[in-house]
């Protein structure tokens, strides 16, 4: 019986050490590390809130230091769409930048709802070295309309809602935070001294010596008349043609994420007075398309929108789009938008004999934020063993399409992705084999159609179906 006692403590004291022992090494990992300077410029000239953040840090511990963690508060979490970092080497002209790896991780000791990235260097940080980081982070949703309406001649007013001091697991011995408002209107902001506003500029700080964690909340309001442009659901289809040409179709649900519409729409007033009427709205979008493309075409439920203009050139294609109607807050459209590429521009072969497509991720349209992207790659039938090479983590599924002449289908790879902004325009790659002699399995079935069609015309024209002897 003591025998057993004594298992059970045993089995219960080793779970409690794993866990202390886990606590202190975290505890440690963020002791050790001190910046020794912190500067912040947040971008609020837009829609979605891009910060750049500048680190200095000093490892004051007697260990190497492998990773520095950056911390976000709760109302931050949700909104976070893309953490980028990297590494400034050397000095001044002879500065460069090395990209650093940036992953989701987690603090025993965490504040409840506190989200964490974790900062790979790329050498180990000894005891009484410093680094300099520079860190980009993108907030979406996160300016709030206030009011939530507004008529059709009211410029839009926005909350932002943050810290004067930067949020971290560290001790922060000096920092500072800049706010970059879009217009000089800046209706009202939370003063914690010192603090100034300057034009466009609204700054907080220096201050020093704060521990970590340390939390200063603050308030804007201030005027941001920018487009809105939120696409709610982007599906990209993209299907390989191996006889030279790709064809992508993109259906987009897009809405104006501002303050919403009250009133009644005249478009006396909008046409007649464009700089004070309908200032928040927007009536155009330009979508950045890949060089030579053709086969062009922009419509909706109702039919082919003729109010789009194509710019092209062998470096970039530029499409303007206007929708039927203005877009003013709350409003929503939904419309699609097709063309052609040349096969040979974004498929090529890699050494192992496979074949792959190199396209770009993200969304076409400038300044928009896309709450749910999903990419359909069609793969020739007879495809084999897709997959599919992406900077960042996203969600992949098989699927399979029935289109003209396919006998078993055609392998669809799926991307999903959620809270996409323009910096997720970047390359990524799709891998599949292909046996060329599938290639002539539609011309084989078009051929023998044709051939037994022709041999029972033959067949009728000999038979004789009269009923005299």
């Amino acid at each position: 019986m003591a025998s057993s006692t004594s298992m059970e403590a045993a089995g219960l004291t080793l779970p409690f050490l794993i866990l202390t022992f886990l606590t202190i090494a975290a505890a440690s990992s963020t002791n050790q590390i001190q910046i020794l300077n912190a500067e912040r410029r947040i971008d609020l000239s837009s829609h979605i809130v891009k910060v750049f953040l500048t680190l200095k840090v000093e490892n004051v511990g007697t260990t190497p230091a492998s990773e520095i963690v950056l911390a976000f508060p709760p109302a931050q979490a949700d909104h976070l769409a893309l953490v980028k970092a990297q590494a400034a080497i050397g000095k001044k002209k002879k500065k460069s930048y090395v990209h650093l790896d940036a992953n989701p991780t987690e603090l025993p000791d965490a504040p409840n709802g506190t989200k964490y990235f974790s900062i790979s260097l790329l050498n180990p940080l000894s005891s009484g070295e410093t680094a300099t980081l520079e860190v980009l982070y993108i907030l979406t949703h996160s300016l709030e309309p206030f009011p939530a309406e507004i008529s059709q001649s009211e410029s839009q007013l926005v909350y932002f809602r943050d810290s004067a001091l930067i949020l971290s697991p560290y001790h922060v011995k000096q920092q500072t935070t800049f706010l970059k408002t879009p217009s000089t209107k800046v209706e009202s902001f939370t003063r914690v001294e010192p603090s100034k506003l300057a034009g466009r500029e609204l700054k907080y700080g220096p201050y020093e010596d704060h521990p970590p964690y340390s939390f200063s909340p603050v308030i804007v309001h201030l005027e941001n008349n920018s487009p809105f442009a939120v696409v709610e659901e982007l599906l990209r289809e993209v299907e390989i043609s191996h006889w030279g040409n790709i064809q992508i179709t993109e259906h987009y649900k897009l809405v104006h994420a501002g303050a919403r519409h009250k009133g009644v729409f005249s478009r006396v007033e909008y046409q007649s007075r464009p700089s004070f009427s309908g200032t928040s709205s927007f009536k155009h979008l330009l979508a950045s398309l890949p060089p030579r493309v053709h086969s062009v075409y922009y419509r909706d439920d109702i039919g082919n929108i003729s109010s789009s203009h194509l710019r092209s050139d062998y470096r970039k294609s530029e499409l303007e789009i206007e929708p039927r109607y203005p877009l003013f807050g709350g409003w929503k459209a939904t419309f699609v938008i097709g063309y052609g590429l040349p096969l040979e521009d974004f498929l090529f072969e890699s050494p192992d004999g496979k074949r792959y497509l190199n396209f770009s991720f993200g969304c076409p349209l400038a300044e928009t934020v896309v709450d749910k992207l999903t990419i359909k790659v069609v793969l020739p039938e007879g495809s084999k063993d897709p997959s599919a090479v992406v900077p960042f983590p996203v969600e992949q599924r098989l699927e399979t399409k029935y289109s003209y002449l396919d006998v078993v289908g055609r392998t669809v790879l799926v991307l999903e992705n959620k809270n996409v902004v323009p910096e997720h325009i970047t390359p990524f790659q799709v891998y599949y084999t292909f046996k060329p002699i599938f290639m002539l399995a539609e011309p084989l079935m078009l051929a023998s159609v044709f051939f037994l069609f022709f041999m029972a015309c033959l067949a009728y024209l000999h038979t004789d179906l009269s009923i005299r002897k």
